[in-house]
């Protein structure tokens, strides 16, 4: 992006962007970081860190990427007392049970995740997970220190690895003149880092967190406790942040706060390539003939991406490549790799931020089928469907009330059921089987769309607006 506009008053200021991510793939975080260098501000991205990944960069855009250790091991407090209370255990079960007892070590707590993928009705999915060879492991057949112990660690490992979080980001992160703080684990370690410098605080809720993955499926004790959580960070933040209309209705209703700012995740402004690449056809080796449905984000359960492997069978002269990451991707390459699947499923790792928009215009289609199994879901308005617009993509589209307005109001894509396999089938058939001067005419009318509202040019005015009242100087 380049420099704000002539004669614009800017006082160079230094923001600090807190990730519960790695920072590699967070485009809503690369978007505000590219517009605040360019407009000559300091940009620090806070993550997390990850094994293999170093604890420092420095993005070739101009800002600096710290990882911050975080795990919920590390967030353990009274670690004696953990140890003293789970040789209590054992050396009951022991006792109970006539075994020899062993001195436990304070056991690794793995971070919560999303719950594993549902089976599709009439797939194979769940023998490819491998359900009917595995052994029934219940309640009976595992020891009770272990059953003990795993129930603490599922009600434990979010709070434990926030707390581990904003202890090491208060030690190493540097001193920013505003925090902006992402998502439902991001924002509490922002608020730390607030407190400690006596410094505003944004909190960008991206999603409506209680209602949605992991956190909507736990008990009602867990999500009230969460819950109290998170209306207690968003009361402590100088604002709220979120991206439509219909999560800042949810969010106002339910934080004694003012009525969040909306901030849409819409991409910049992007003119493909003429004539189109063919990036997916050299980099998997496909048909020249062949069309390329695409699906691109987080490879998470009740994001349409078993429904999907099924439509694609059913549409001759298409292949499916799901370009992302996440908890699914071995379980998705096991789905390549089997014969069902007629080698028209096709799996590739993310691309970074910068690289995104020219790998989703070499597509035919975009797909985003998400199931509307929460709330979150049902109001959602992704990147991926703003980010497919952007790069001039027809999209088959779930029918739920986010997307919907969007979609009828760009004309940019076909608004499916997405519980219907065969209802996606025909809108991708619709899509693939136009002739080219009508696919052309439909690529346009997506950027239209995106050139003329649908854009981050025209979003990020609000956001560099609070930031000046925030911070009293102009952004």
């Amino acid at each position: 992006m380049s420099g704000p506009p002539p004669g614009e008053r800017i006082v160079p200021q230094h923001l600090v962007l807190v990730l519960p991510s790695t920072g590699e793939f967070d485009s809503r975080s690369w978007r505000i970081a590219r517009t605040m260098i360019g407009r000559g501000h300091t940009v620090t991205m806070l993550a997390r860190w990850k094994d293999g990944l170093p604890l420092e960069e420095h993005n070739p855009l101009g800002f600096r990427l710290l990882r911050i250790r975080a795990s919920a091991q590390d967030g353990i407090p009274f670690k004696g007392v953990v140890r003293a209370v789970r040789v209590v255990v054992r050396r009951f079960h022991a006792l109970r049970t006539g075994t020899p007892y062993r001195p436990p070590e304070l056991p690794r707590i793995e971070d919560a995740g999303p719950p594993p993928p549902p089976p599709v009705a009439g797939s194979t999915s769940a023998v490819r997970a491998g359900a009917a060879d595995s052994p029934a492991v219940t309640a009976r057949n595992v020891p009770l220190h272990r059953r003990v112990w795993g129930g603490l660690q599922r009600r434990t490992a979010i709070p434990l690895t926030i707390r581990s979080h904003v202890k090491n980001a208060g030690r190493d992160a540097p001193a920013g003149d505003l925090y902006h703080g992402m998502a439902f684990m991001g924002i509490p370690v922002a608020l730390g880092l607030g407190k400690r410098d006596g410094k505003p605080v944004v909190y960008d809720a991206r999603d409506i967190y209680l209602n949605a993955r992991n956190l909507a499926r736990m008990g009602r004790p867990a999500r009230w406790f969460l819950g109290r959580l998170e209306r207690g960070w968003a009361k402590r933040s100088s604002r709220v942040v979120t991206v439509n209309e219909a999560y800042a209705d949810v969010m106002g209703s339910r934080w004694p706060v003012r009525r969040p700012l909306v901030v849409m995740n819409c991409s910049f402004r992007y003119s493909p390539a003429s004539p189109r690449e063919r990036r997916f056809h050299e980099h998997l080796g496909l048909d020249p003939a062949e069309k390329v449905v695409l699906y691109h984000g987080g490879l998470f359960p009740w994001r349409g991406i078993e429904q999907l492997i099924e439509a694609i069978q059913l549409v001759p002269g298409t292949t499916l490549v799901l370009m992302g990451y996440g908890i699914l991707e071995p379980t998705l390459k096991a789905w390549e790799a089997d014969p069902a699947t007629g080698g028209k499923v096709r799996v590739m790792g993310a691309v970074p931020p910068d690289q995104l928009h020219d790998w989703v215009a070499a597509a035919d289609v975009a797909a985003m089928p998400i199931q509307g199994d929460t709330l979150n879901h049902r109001l959602t308005t992704p990147q991926k469907l703003f980010e497919a617009m952007a790069a001039g993509v027809p999209a088959v589209v779930s029918d739920l009330p986010g997307m919907r307005a969007v979609v009828r109001d760009s004309g940019s894509g076909i608004l499916v059921d997405p519980t219907d396999t065969a209802a996606i089938a025909a809108a991708i058939r619709q899509i693939v089987e136009l002739p080219e001067a009508e696919w052309l005419a439909w690529r346009q009318r997506c950027l239209d769309a995106a050139h003329d509202r649908y854009n981050w040019e025209t979003q990020v005015e609000a956001l560099l607006a609070e930031y000046s009242r925030l911070t009293g100087k102009p952004w």
